[in-house]
């Protein structure tokens, strides 16, 4: 089978015609190449001869470029730099270095942390892209099963449970009680968790928010009583709009009072009760932007 001129066209050779043309000079090229003259000067020869085209004109002991050795400098510059960045990203790849990092959250959380450890990964990684995915929290998990997604802001860490995943403690979030306005406990500055056995309450549904309905229940329980879920809800938002409505009460973490709440009064629980909030990442995953970015949450959240 006939090879065609590319077949025999090798990197070397546009890399030493680069060299000659930048430099308008074979003896200046070949110090920078560290090869013998002679032996460049025969190279760019091959090269022209193996295009049959002129690319340098050669007069009175200096160098320059035709028309056509202008047009392949541009393109072998462009051909030399494509090689350069595609052996560097396979080399990144390889030690786990994405140019991007994917991370799954749930808006109205983490106020304060999630901007705070973005703008920190911002400046120890400029060069990397940062992708925001604003999903539930099953969602965050079918997106890590998936490897669409780095790193999740999961929730509880009994939600992780099931999946190949690692997962750490980035907070402690205070838990409040909503109320109706009008509803007796309203009246109280801060509500002791067993004075809600006789209420109904607001639960947070399986298919969004994974483990919250067996916190609820569980929660419950350990003040001596057995919760009664009335209604589930999908977002923080309906809850609240649930409560508003009579419907029962809910227990919510601090953060969600920044939502608004009219018709909904929000009340401390006396002792208080903290539950853990997590992140959540492919054990499996080898990338560095993601190592970087939990180092920061460490450093940040002081939780883990």
């Amino acid at each position: 089978m006939a090879r065609t001129m590319l077949d025999e066209m090798e990197l070397r050779h546009l890399r030493y015609f680069v060299a000659v043309a930048e430099a308008l000079s074979f003896t200046k090229a070949a110090q920078k190449l560290r090869l013998a003259q002679p032996s460049l000067t025969r190279q760019v020869r091959n090269l022209e001869a193996e295009i049959g085209v002129r690319l340098l004109d050669r007069s009175n002991n200096s160098v320059g470029l035709t028309d056509a050795g202008r047009l392949f400098l541009f393109d072998s510059q462009k051909l030399l730099a494509m090689c350069a960045e595609t052996v560097a990203a396979v080399q990144r790849m390889n030690r786990g270095e994405t140019s991007d990092l994917n991370i799954g959250y749930v808006a109205n959380i983490h106020y304060g942390l999630l901007p705070a450890t973005l703008g920190a990964f911002r400046k120890l990684c400029p060069e990397v892209a940062l992708n925001l995915f604003d999903i539930t929290r099953s969602e965050q998990f079918q997106a890590l099963d998936s490897r669409k997604i780095d790193l999740g802001f999961v929730g509880l860490p009994a939600a992780a449970s099931g999946h190949d995943l690692l997962s750490e403690c980035v907070a402690h979030d205070m838990v409040l009680l909503a109320l109706p306005t009008l509803h007796p406990l309203a009246k109280k500055a801060k509500v002791k968790l067993a004075e809600l056995a006789s209420q109904f309450f607001i639960g947070m549904s399986a298919k969004n928010h994974p483990g919250e309905r067996e916190w609820l229940i569980g929660t419950c329980q350990d003040a001596g009583f057995a919760g009664k879920i009335l209604q589930e809800a999908d977002s923080e938002a309906t809850a609240i709009k649930f409560v508003a409505d009579g419907l029962g009460v809910a227990l919510l973490p601090e953060q969600i009072t920044g939502l608004a709440h009219e018709g909904v009064v929000f009340r401390p629980i006396f002792p208080p009760i903290h539950r853990e909030s997590t992140v959540a990442w492919r054990a499996d995953n080898p990338s560095k932007p993601l190592k970087d970015y939990i180092q920061i949450l460490k450093d940040l959240s002081g939780g883990m």
